[in-house]
């Protein structure tokens, strides 16, 4: 079985465990994620690998990290994640990629990322629940981070926060490779 089944097959039973933990319906978890029915329907079953925007939406509808959606049992106190286990939920052709390093529940979704983006690209992001916070800290290159439309350049060495309660798109508009480490930390779900 390819690691990509493996997750596939991980984040079903773990949105299936979680919505049922939370009460929802597939209606109610659609809406609140701004997903469709057939979507979660075939994330349910294990029968489509959705998008890292997908993902986000239902994590944060759940009130979960995506390193819950993607492991629901939870361990001891301590989890080592080796790095060949850190998750890869986005990259291009180009070289620009994500990595979900670690996350935690405390209270809310707390998620550690690495992130890597090639000189030209950038990933948009929709805007997470109200109370969200982003830090990140730009380890090579320079960051061009926008939020609800205002452009922020983030040179290696500076770190930043931010509300992502709204749109944002990290951009990579230099001539080397941008790299940096983002926590992400959303407010539980009441």
């Amino acid at each position: 079985m390819s690691d990509l089944d493996l997750l596939t097959q991980s984040l079903a039973r773990s949105v299936k465990h979680w919505r049922a933990v939370r009460g929802f319906t597939l209606d109610v978890l659609a809406a609140r994620a701004g997903v469709s029915r057939g979507m979660l329907i075939q994330i349910e079953q294990a029968r489509t690998n959705p998008s890292l925007g997908t993902v986000v939406k239902i994590g944060d509808a759940l009130g979960v990290s995506i390193t819950t959606l993607l492991d629901y049992e939870q361990g001891p106190k301590v989890r080592v994640v080796p790095a060949e286990q850190a998750v890869r939920l986005w990259h291009t052709d180009a070289g620009s990629y994500n990595l979900l390093l670690a996350g935690a529940e405390a209270p809310g979704p707390l998620e550690m990322w690495q992130w890597r983006l090639m000189p030209g690209e950038h990933s948009d992001s929709d805007p997470h629940p109200a109370g969200t916070v982003e830090l990140l800290h730009v380890t090579e290159g320079e960051l061009t981070l926008t939020v609800d439309g205002a452009e922020h350049r983030i040179s290696a060495g500076a770190s930043a926060s931010f509300e992502a309660n709204a749109p944002h798109t990290y951009g990579n508009t230099g001539q080397v490779p941008m790299q940096m480490i983002m926590a992400v930390s959303v407010p539980p779900v009441r």
